[in-house]
């Protein structure tokens, strides 16, 4: 691409019966204004291009840390409930077992406590049996004794 000064700076042969030295001149400074105009415009636009270009760089990699960030977030949300779920489903199952342990404790204190109950009856019926002998064998004394005195 030719620069502004480049053609501000070109000249031509001159020949015995050319084109009019002057209006040459004036026509070149024209291209020459027009010409600068149009180079400084393109050098700006590439500019403009350049930093355009440069923030959408800058946007793109914000997207894509959006979108890995938004990723990240949604697969630890994903592993909290997961964890959650394991975490009940293991205080679920020691309250089970615990509860489980506490049902057969309780079953064992019944049936040991029946067993008890069961010895205290027997013991009951044999602290009657051997009193009811005494008694009897008391009375009989008296009753004995009664006859004697008699």
């Amino acid at each position: 691409m030719l620069a502004p000064l480049e053609i501000n700076n070109k000249e031509f042969k001159r020949s015995f019966r050319g084109y009019s030295e002057g209006e040459v001149d004036e026509f070149l400074d024209d291209v020459f204004k027009d010409y600068e105009k149009l180079y400084r415009e393109n050098i700006e636009l590439k500019e403009t291009i350049d930093r355009v270009n440069s923030k959408l760089e800058h946007f793109q990699h914000m997207e894509n840390t959006l979108h890995n960030t938004l990723l990240i977030a949604q697969e630890t949300a994903e592993e909290v409930k997961l964890n959650a779920k394991k975490e009940t489903e293991l205080v679920m199952k020691e309250a089970d077992i615990r509860s489980q342990r506490l049902m057969e404790e309780a079953a064992s204190k019944v049936r040991k406590m029946n067993t008890e109950y069961e010895e205290l009856k027997k013991q009951t019926q044999v602290y009657r049996t051997r009193l009811r002998t005494l008694l009897q064998a008391q009375l009989e004394m008296l009753h004995d004794s009664e006859e004697d005195d008699n």
